[in-house]
């Protein structure tokens, strides 16, 4: 990996992190606390999540679409900030917003939408040559994940079928649990001999055929940002979770794409239980990660 994760004490909060790390907290609170369960079961409840995500755009002044399918049983939201110079070359940012059967999904994935939308207030008024695409993602999880019904498989196809360039996607997926205890990460066979056993740090993540795209995201990241890191460049075959979330859809037709991550089930006990609450999270953290990839996106879309 390019750059190393540092190792060094962490420095007080940003004026620009505190803010942030407010506005997580409300986002995680209103989606996992207020609506709660959201997902194919919990209709009205998915919708208001759909409403909540499209009204936080719309309040930062963007312009949120719905990308309706399943005979408009489902949605997915999509913001574009359209580049200048380069306007069709892509760079797509995304989370899920639906939960598991009786989980307030606070880091599953609750977290992964308010950076969604963090990320876009932070980049709302700018514009870069590229242009940066938001979409959050209705049905990652079961019974959906895989099929054409996925929400994140129905936008690639999407972007599939229009031909369009995709520089690289970025999946947001659980980015809220940490832990400074030892031993508090853990790891899928081989790679628990390679990597930190706390749960301090964020990861990267890609198959092989995204390798260049997630140097660059990390490269970016580690510069911009003194949290630490750690990244994987992997087979899916040897290591199956890396294609867990909605990375893999755009893996399928064809597109760069990496996973950003707190590893999920590999640290944080409470995921896909009832235990998935709001109250679990490190927003300061999170703060933390969050700016960070505000800064490397905004890098990588002016490159």
């Amino acid at each position: 990996m390019p750059g190393e994760s540092i190792k060094e004490d962490l420095a007080v909060l940003s004026e620009d992190e505190i803010l942030t790390k407010e506005k997580l907290s409300a986002h995680v609170f209103a989606l996992s606390e207020e609506i709660g369960e959201r997902h194919y079961i919990e209709k009205g409840s998915l919708e208001q999540a759909a409403n909540y995500i499209e009204t936080s755009f719309r309040d930062m002044g963007l312009n949120p679409v719905s990308e309706i399918y399943s005979d408009k049983l489902y949605r997915n939201i999509v913001v574009n900030i359209y580049g200048r110079q380069r306007r069709d070359e892509i760079i797509v940012i995304g989370a899920h917003y639906d939960s598991v059967w009786l989980s307030p999904g606070a880091d599953d994935n609750a977290s992964g939408v308010a950076a969604l939308l963090e990320i876009a207030r932070g980049l709302r008024e700018q514009r870069f040559p590229k242009t940066i695409r938001f979409v959050a993602f209705a049905n990652e999880e079961w019974p959906f994940f895989g099929r054409d019904n996925m929400g994140s498989r129905v936008n690639a196809k999407h972007s599939y079928d229009r031909n369009e360039l995709i520089s690289g996607m970025i999946s947001l997926e659980m980015l809220g649990y940490y832990s400074l205890k030892p031993n508090s990460q853990v790891y899928p066979k081989p790679l628990s001999y390679f990597y930190p056993h706390q749960a301090n740090f964020i990861a990267f993540v890609s198959d092989f055929s995204s390798r260049n795209f997630l140097h660059d995201v990390i490269r970016e990241f580690r510069g911009f940002n003194r949290f630490p890191s750690e990244g994987l460049i992997s087979p899916q075959f040897l290591v199956p979770d890396i294609k867990r979330s909605d990375n893999s859809s755009f893996w399928s037709y064809g597109f760069p794409a990496i996973m950003v991550t707190d590893t999920s089930n590999y640290r944080n006990r409470k995921y896909h239980t009832a235990g998935d609450m709001h109250r679990t999270l490190d927003y300061e953290s999170m703060a933390r990660v969050v700016v960070g990839l505000r800064q490397t996106i905004a890098t990588l879309a002016n490159k």
